[in-house]
């Protein structure tokens, strides 16, 4: 199929449209996937730039809402398995959270005594298919909008955010 090519007024019209309505989403999302601000920075920007890129071949076949997460979600992955390349900590499955040690480190609590760093520290341990599932849950997206943005079935993702919940819902209370 091909995809037709919008007029480069219309790509401009868009990538504004897009930024001006999801600007907070994407800086939530750039935090939920990098920690360090100076890289954060930078993966905004190249999501802004990817999205810009993006709609020269939008069609419309999605939502507007889509579109924008699908190429934010896709360039934070990517950014974070370039990442992850370059570092030594070790990212971890759904399945191994379950079975990982308790952190003993007083630094480490004192440090995540806030709620939200607690919960953001669980789901900076995900790797990126979990991280991205719980990160697009917690927008406030339904399995069936997750789905169409991850390319899994709305039934897959229901069952995988359950997953998650119950995991970090045990770790977060066992790390109180």
């Amino acid at each position: 199929m091909r995809v037709r090519s919008l007029s480069s007024q219309t790509q401009d019209e868009l990538y504004a449209k897009a930024a001006t309505e999801f600007g907070s989403p994407l800086a939530r999302l750039v935090k939920a996937y990098e920690s360090d601000p100076d890289l954060q920075r930078d993966l905004l920007q190249e999501i802004h730039l990817g999205l810009w890129k993006s709609f020269a071949t939008f069609n419309g076949h999605c939502s507007l809402r889509t579109w924008v997460y699908r190429v934010a979600h896709n360039t934070a992955a990517s950014h974070v398995l370039k990442r992850q390349r370059l570092r030594l900590d070790r990212m971890t499955t759904i399945d191994e959270l379950g079975d990982m040690p308790e952190a003993n480190n007083p630094a480490e609590i004192a440090e995540s005594s806030d709620v939200l760093a607690r919960l953001m520290a669980l789901v900076y341990s995900l790797k990126a298919p979990d991280r991205q599932l719980v990160l697009l849950y917690l927008e406030g997206l339904d399995a069936q909008a997750i789905g169409e943005i991850t390319g899994v079935s709305a039934a897959a993702v229901a069952m995988k955010i359950h997953r998650l919940k119950s995991h970090l819902a045990n770790r977060f209370h066992a790390r109180r």
